[in-house]
């Protein structure tokens, strides 16, 4: 027997499916884009299937989060760039309290959760990025941070300035980064202090 969380999000995909003609804009720009913008949009729609409980193709995907997720919607008016974002997503905006900075360079399969009270502004992000709500990545000074690949954030977390975050990091919820970490470690505190490093079986 389906669980209620398959007949929620089936309901959620009739609902997008029946009002498509609002994202008829979003679909055409999806299409015009070149490939690399298309495999990033792709790459995000892979990353967050899982808060899906549908097995759903990639288009479906785009459609069902641009209809019930606000905050994806933020995600792919970054994705689009700043001047098609401003005319097609005037109608149907994202979150206004989830920001990214169309100056941050942003790598593939983006996943996060809930992310209100969210700032992204780094230098830039790399690839399997994922944050919780209340993250705040910011400059001091005009200098911006910059984020490895698989970094993970918990929730309320700040880094801030000219710092580096390298790979395969872990930052513990309510921290503050102030300085650079290196690859494969977790950091957790105010401010931040390595509280273990990983080895390549972890």
């Amino acid at each position: 027997m389906k669980d209620l969380r398959t007949y929620r999000d089936l309901a959620k995909l009739v609902g997008a499916i029946v009002f498509f003609w609002l994202y008829i804009p979003h679909i055409t720009v999806y299409f015009t884009l070149n490939t690399h913008r298309r495999e990033l949009i792709k790459s995000d729609l892979w990353r967050m299937r899982g808060q899906v409980n549908l097995n759903l193709a990639p288009l479906m995907l785009l459609l069902y989060f641009l209809h019930t997720n606000r905050y994806y919607r933020c995600l792919f008016y970054y994705r689009i760039g700043a001047i098609l974002a401003m005319l097609i997503g005037w109608y149907r905006p994202g979150d206004r309290y989830f920001k990214f900075s169309h100056t941050s360079k942003v790598g593939k399969a983006v996943w996060f959760a809930h992310p209100y009270g969210t700032i992204l502004n780094a230098q830039s992000i790399g690839d399997n990025f994922s944050c919780l709500h209340l993250t705040t990545i910011g400059d001091i000074g005009g200098k911006r941070p910059v984020i490895g690949n698989n970094v993970s954030l918990g929730a309320n977390v700040t880094i801030l300035g000219d710092v580096v975050i390298g790979d395969n990091v872990t930052v513990g919820a309510g921290s503050v980064v102030v300085k650079s970490v290196p690859s494969n470690c977790i950091v957790a505190g105010v401010p931040a202090r390595i509280i273990k490093k990983l080895s390549l079986e972890d």
